[in-house]
């Protein structure tokens, strides 16, 4: 037997019923909405993630880092002998320039400052550089043959030449002058550095010997 409603329960009960339905209704209203803004926060970070990992700028950056000391170090001649000179165990200066005929030459001196005999053969790779370390111009060429094996006591010295010629002999001017000179000895993947005043290199004529015995200057 179905129960009998007065109109004050069936009041309450259409009150219930429409309460329900607007209940039902703000829930999907907020559901839309947090939808609706979620998808295009989602689309903003996943291409903001895009752009951030191209990385381009940086990858081309790193190239082209060896420059002119990389040169000049593969410009030295290899000695693998277990006796070589290495730059730990030298000093280096450079010597007086000789000016003759346009043509203008500097003696590289290496001295043994070690307590051990040790031996250079060959070229060093050599190069030009400004008081800040900016390389100036291109590392020395190779003049005259290798040489021969130069055997160093504590404290004798050895030399290679460094070569250029007078400004106006050919056309294409001088470099700027240098302040340091740098030189990885034959062998050597270490550099020395010597001070210098006034070495200007012009017509691009830069060139060095294999060492030879003695300071000559």
């Amino acid at each position: 037997m179905s129960p009998h409603l007065t109109p004050r329960h069936a009041r309450h009960a259409a009150a219930a019923v429409l309460a329900a339905v607007a209940a039902v209704a703000l829930t999907a209203c907020q559901e839309g909405k947090t939808n609706g803004a979620g998808t295009p926060s989602a689309a903003a970070s996943q291409g903001a993630g895009s752009g951030d990992t191209s990385g381009g700028g940086t990858a081309g950056s790193s190239q082209g880092t060896g420059g002119q000391p990389t040169a000049a170090r593969s410009a030295a001649s290899a000695d693998n002998s277990s006796d070589r000179c290495t730059a730990a165990s030298m000093r280096m200066r450079l010597g007086a320039p000789d000016a003759g005929a346009g043509n203008i030459r500097y003696p590289l001196v290496f001295t043994n400052s070690g307590k051990q005999t040790c031996t250079l053969r060959g070229f060093p790779g050599v190069s030009l550089m400004a008081r800040d370390a900016q390389a100036i111009g291109k590392p020395a060429t190779r003049e005259q043959g290798a040489g021969q094996a130069v055997r160093l006591a504590p404290g004798a010295s050895a030399h290679a030449v460094l070569h250029t010629i007078n400004e106006g002999l050919k056309g294409s001017g001088c470099w700027k002058s240098a302040d340091l000179v740098q030189a990885y000895p034959p062998g050597s993947k270490e550099a020395m550095t010597a001070r210098t005043s006034g070495l200007r290199v012009c017509g691009d004529e830069f060139s060095v010997t294999a060492v030879a015995p003695g300071a000559s200057g």
